[in-house]
């Protein structure tokens, strides 16, 4: 059975949108680099996800410094509801602080900001991305990232995760 022959009570309880509306839904952001300017906007969209404890806390001071680490999903008023950090480590990168606002989640708002970091990556001779993840990691799982060891990571990153947040490392080669 598909989603389209279901009546319109089981669609509306489904817990996932349908691929249709996926697509209708991300053509209104875009997804383009981060500025200097979008430090402040950064640290707010991240404060409800370090508060449920899925991020680590970070210090505006780091968005502001680190802000061309980011990609940004940004609405056609402008404001940020989605964001990407990707950092070099030699010939790795590692895949940080990536939120998207829960009324964005589900619409494709991550998948896009994934791929766009792929392509970022690539341009900077990336060979292998690394991220850290306390949920189920599935939007990296469906985007080719497997369960990796610490060790295999670039050194400077695995010494900064925290033991009791429990985060598994995953890992693609690019």
């Amino acid at each position: 059975m598909t989603t389209a022959t279901l009546p319109p009570a089981a669609l509306a309880a489904l817990p996932h949108r349908t691929h249709a509306v996926r697509r209708r839904e991300s053509a209104d952001f875009m997804v383009r680099p981060a500025c200097a300017s979008d430090g402040p906007a950064l640290a707010a969209l991240s404060r409800p996800f370090v508060r449920l404890g899925a991020l680590r806390e970070r210090p505006l001071s780091l968005y502001l410094s680190r802000a061309t680490d980011f990609l940004v999903a940004q609405a056609p008023d402008g404001t940020i509801e989605g964001s990407l950090g990707l950092s070099r480590h030699s010939t790795d990168g590692v895949l940080y602080n990536f939120c998207v606002a829960a009324h964005r989640q589900g619409s494709g708002m991550g998948g896009r900001l994934l791929q766009a970091a792929f392509v970022r990556a690539r341009g900077r001779a990336l060979t292998m991305l690394f991220t850290a993840t306390t949920g189920s990691g599935r939007l990296f799982l469906g985007h080719g990232f497997v369960p990796s060891r610490p060790d295999l990571a670039p050194a400077a990153w695995a010494r900064t995760l925290d033991p009791g947040r429990g985060a598994r490392v995953l890992a693609r080669t690019l």
